[in-house]
């Protein structure tokens, strides 16, 4: 499918039935287009922020205000997470996507809860805050005006070049020491970048996003995420080059992890776009995750382990040394200058 990731469609892992199209019958039906309409899908959450206790997860609080993404990237760890809409972890991922209405309205009342304690929320931890319908929904911009008045402490991570639009917001944000942000960089090839994540913005345009960041004083790492065997390891050094020689101070990195239907979805993927090499690549991804395809365990389930992850490791130490760059370690914003904004009728309540 033309600008989508995914190449088939598969059952999520509670659905009861699985359904098979038949060439034929998809074409008298119409359903053989190449294209397929993005689908958004309005809810209304009743909290916005989520709660993290994951022991190797760099943050406590999170806002994802769209579940799905249309950039399509086929390696995705929140595919999964769809199943529990019953809806596919593959093209319905990317194509049906769930809006979060009235998001900033929830995230107001939530820092205005008096129980609330103040902790860096990160934006982005699961789909993509820029990804394009942001461009219409303006959910994120609204949700970082939210943020600017009530002077909370923001993170973000993405690989959308939309995230420049809101460079006034993020700009004041981060004179206060309250933002930082993460672009994902996977890949300096373009061709690749196609195929791999079809709908993000492409590598030069990212590299250009974070200098305009840096410019406007907005502290900007990079995460390689994920890094793949045989597929974009052997650019890690290139990467890391392009992003510091571009502005950013810190970088991290992810190994590929496949859970659940991503397994299913990614074979897919090397099996159309690098059948020469597809057992290959399967098979380094095997040897660091203990002889399986994922490995849950918190801790190895973001670097992997034996001699091909101790490898990535290394290699990325040697370039953050080389390139002047600091491991993400997570910035220290401040949390003092947290302040609930007064609103309308809080003096009367003095004279109550």
């Amino acid at each position: 499918m033309r600008g989508r990731g995914a190449l088939s469609n598969p059952a999520n892992r509670f659905a009861p039935t699985h359904r098979e199209l038949d060439a034929e019958a998809a074409l008298y039906d119409g359903e053989s287009s190449d294209r397929i309409a993005t689908v958004q899908i309005n809810e209304r959450p009743k909290s916005i922020i989520s709660r993290n206790r994951s022991p190797d997860v760099p943050f406590a609080q999170s806002i994802n205000p769209y579940r799905g993404c249309e950039h399509g990237c086929i390696y995705c760890f929140a595919r999964p997470s769809h199943a529990y809409w019953d809806l596919s972890p593959g093209l319905d991922f990317e194509t049906h996507i769930i809006c979060k209405t009235h998001a900033a309205e929830q995230l107001e009342q939530e820092l205005r809860a008096k129980n609330y304690r103040c902790q860096p929320i990160t934006l982005g931890a699961n789909t993509d805050p820029y990804q394009p319908l942001e461009q219409q929904r303006r959910t994120t911009r609204e949700l970082l005006e939210v943020m600017l008045r009530f002077r909370q402490p923001v993170t973000i991570i993405t690989k959308g070049a939309l995230i420049t639009r809101d460079l006034d917001l993020l700009a004041e944000l981060a004179r206060q020491q309250l933002c930082s942000v993460m672009i994902s960089m996977t890949t300096l090839d373009p061709q690749l970048k196609r195929t791999l994540e079809p709908r993000a913005a492409g590598p030069s345009t990212r590299l250009t996003a974070i200098r305009e960041l840096t410019d406007a004083g907005v502290p900007v790492g990079v995460l390689l995420a994920p890094l793949i065997p045989m597929i974009n390891d052997a650019e890690l050094e290139a990467i890391v080059e392009a992003s510091a020689s571009a502005g950013a101070r810190s970088a991290g990195y992810i190994f590929i992890r496949l859970p659940h239907e991503v397994k299913v979805l990614f074979r897919e993927w090397l099996d159309q776009h690098y059948p020469d090499r597809a057992e290959h690549v399967m098979s380094l991804i095997r040897q660091s995750r203990g002889g399986r395809e994922y490995d849950s365990r918190f801790g190895n389930r973001m670097r992997g382990e034996g001699p091909f992850a101790d490898l990535i490791e290394q290699r990325f130490r040697l370039a953050l040394n080389r390139y002047g760059l600091s491991r993400r370690e997570g910035l220290q914003l401040r949390t003092d200058l947290f302040s609930v904004p007064p609103q309308a009728g809080d003096q009367l309540a003095l004279f109550r």
